[in-house]
């Protein structure tokens, strides 16, 4: 059964075969218009590609823009649905306001996003995978409709970028394990547990590998 964890809340899926996206978010990936903890798929060297494995079928759902503080300095807020006006200008508070669009002539549009915890081949490191690209976001829900994918958690994903700005180009498939690779996988992800790792703390702009002392 594939599930969807949203600030807290699990989305379960009645059928076998899911899509890994619950269906109240489908509409926002369907057409229209880092820290070392972070696998940002922007940060793809244009003509590169990273090798990760998913650690959970519950992606953390959510929809997000960016603050920018009178320093100059940014930080995104996260809501569990599409949120109005006022709710983000309550959430920025007096210290922020909405980030301008690249041509300068309005905030920046809210972005549905989801995030996962993966295995960053790489790195032999745990990081969170946080995709708010479409193409990205809706190849990865195809896969995880396809019988032969039946259990996400038995893969390995290639993630690959081509091109810069406006032109830029995601790929994504998935990719045989190799057996040697699990053992590690598992001791990195069970020792991030034991650290108390919880993704959900990005909602409230927190640390998901710790938590505020």
């Amino acid at each position: 059964m594939l599930l969807c964890v949203s600030t807290g809340q699990i989305f379960a899926h009645s059928n076998l075969q899911m899509p890994f996206i619950p269906t109240k978010f489908q509409s926002a990936v369907s057409g229209g218009s880092s820290g070392d903890g972070y696998l940002n798929p922007s940060k793809i060297q244009s003509g590169g590609s990273v090798r990760f494995a998913l650690l959970s079928e519950e992606p953390l759902c959510f929809y997000e823009c960016w603050g920018e503080a009178s320093d100059g300095s940014v930080r995104p807020f996260r809501f569990p649905d599409d949120p109005t006006p006022a709710d983000i200008e309550q959430e920025l508070g007096p210290d922020y306001t909405r980030r301008m669009n690249r041509e300068d002539t309005g905030p920046e549009p809210v972005k549905f996003a989801m995030a996962v915890p993966v295995f960053n081949h790489e790195t032999s490191a745990i990081q969170v995978l946080k995709m708010s690209q479409k193409s990205l976001i809706k190849e990865l829900d195809n896969i995880s409709q396809i019988e032969d994918y039946e259990n996400l958690l038995e893969w390995d994903f290639v993630m690959g970028k081509t091109g810069q700005g406006l032109t830029t180009e995601y790929t994504l498939r998935a990719v045989p394990r190799k057996p040697a690779s699990q053992k590690g996988i598992d001791k990195a992800w069970a020792a991030a547990l034991d650290d108390g790792f919880d993704i959900t703390r990005l909602i409230g702009g927190g640390n998901p590998f710790k938590e505020a002392a």
